[in-house]
């Protein structure tokens, strides 16, 4: 038997079902050997890269839990809808997706402000739903919004802004910058994870002064009144978490007025193939966390599940790309463990399960008890044009993570 928790190809022996089985109705087979997941994302317009990249995963990597027979033998059937990114919608396709659709678990695939709203339907139904796309830290740090149903199969605004904080206060040393603007989107994700990285960056370089902040709406198509308001404030640095098309059309605008002669700048979401190819000219002096490349983790494992996908849609994988993949193979490992396709069952089971991983910092991953997710790679480095993109990459220490994560959870009143 060979087994990868459901990122490469794995083989088993299945066994023949019991005679009760086989005589029982053809209907009947199919629904209980078949089980039913919903996934709900931003199929359509700027941010659509969130969702085909999620969706992408989720069906290479359910593909390959079902060659090897199903989740706890039964096949999983997946049912996307597009929520155009509007928080409502989000939450009505969810409640749809099972109380019409049967689905009996859910992959929510929607950015921070969606993620909210589904997470008081799970509340509700009491469905078993991974999240693979909102990085607001307080969807599973704050009990009061935490769900016994509900995890998180993504990275953590707060660990970002943690090993990002530290990495730009070690450049704004060398290069002896003090004074930021912050430029990023105007929602959850967007307010919550810039004042948590404005927060560590202080941690590790108290003399850091914000001389300006602007909010564009997600998918703002024109960032010229931005781009002024940042000319006009002098930073030396920006820091931005626009992301996906919002971030390449950016760079892009911004390289008209020749911004980036004027200021560096960090950002966490810029190390992800397809914005990097979106890019027209990368920038100078630019920073960027690493979301996903084949060549971090530099392992044969994580190398070969990036050759798979491009291969598979012709397309480069993203940070989404991964999240999902990885939720599917604890979907598979958590049915293994409670030895059924249950959902509540699954649930329990899910709090402190490790898994191998070809994106964890030592080939694994664990689902911590506070539905979040620990150990995967993270690190920021240098951005460049050409492969591979980010160099003098500083990978992010887990336990240096934990200890300020706890700090910040103990502040908020969250632990």
């Amino acid at each position: 038997m060979v087994e990868v928790n459901g990122f490469g190809l794995r083989r088993r022996t299945l066994l023949a079902g019991a005679a009760g089985a086989l005589a029982a109705p053809r209907v009947g087979r199919a629904q209980q050997n078949t089980i039913k997941v919903g996934m709900q994302s931003i199929l359509s317009g700027a941010i659509a890269l969130l969702g085909t990249s999620s969706r992408n995963a989720a069906q290479m990597a359910i593909e390959q839990v079902n060659a090897s027979g199903g989740l706890a033998g039964r096949k999983i059937e997946l049912v996307v809808r597009d929520s155009k990114g509007q928080p409502q919608e989000a939450a009505r396709i969810a409640r749809e997706l099972v109380n019409s659709d049967g689905c009996e678990i859910l992959l929510d695939a929607e950015a921070s402000s969606g993620a909210f709203a589904v997470q008081e339907v799970v509340r509700d139904l009491g469905v078993l739903c991974i999240h693979t796309a909102s990085e607001t830290s307080s969807l599973t740090a704050d009990p009061k919004i935490r769900v016994a149903t509900a995890f998180r199969c993504a990275r953590q605004g707060v660990q970002d802004a943690i090993v990002g904080g530290g990495f730009t206060a070690k450049q704004a040393s060398a290069r002896k910058m003090t004074r930021f603007a912050t430029c990023s989107p105007d929602y959850a994700y967007g307010r919550d994870t810039t004042k948590q990285y404005l927060d560590f960056i202080k941690h590790f370089k108290p003399d850091i002064q914000v001389v300006a902040e602007v909010w564009p709406k997600l998918g703002q198509p024109d960032f010229t009144d931005a781009i002024t308001r940042l000319i006009q404030a002098k930073p030396q640095a920006v820091f931005s978490l626009l992301y996906a098309g919002d971030l390449s059309s950016f760079v892009n605008q911004a390289n008209v007025y020749a911004l980036f002669t004027q200021m560096a700048m960090f950002n966490p979401n810029m190390g992800d193939y397809p914005v990097l190819h979106a890019i027209k000219a990368m920038p100078q002096g630019s920073y960027s966390g690493v979301r996903y490349l084949e060549t971090f983790p530099d392992t044969p494992q994580n190398k070969e599940w990036g050759e798979a996908y491009h291969k598979r849609f012709n397309e480069y994988p993203t940070n989404w790309s991964w999240q999902m993949a990885t939720a599917v193979a604890f979907l598979d490992a958590a049915a293994k463990k409670a030895g059924a396709a249950d959902g509540k069952k699954m649930a329990q089971a899910l709090p402190g399960l490790t898994i191998d991983s070809p994106f964890g910092v030592k080939g694994k991953i664990t689902m911590r008890e506070d539905h979040s997710i620990a150990d995967y790679a993270i690190g920021w480095g240098n951005t460049v044009a050409k492969p591979p993109y980010v160099v003098d990459i500083q990978p992010g220490d887990w336990g240096q993570i934990t200890e300020l994560e706890n700090e910040w959870k103990k502040k908020n009143g969250y632990a």
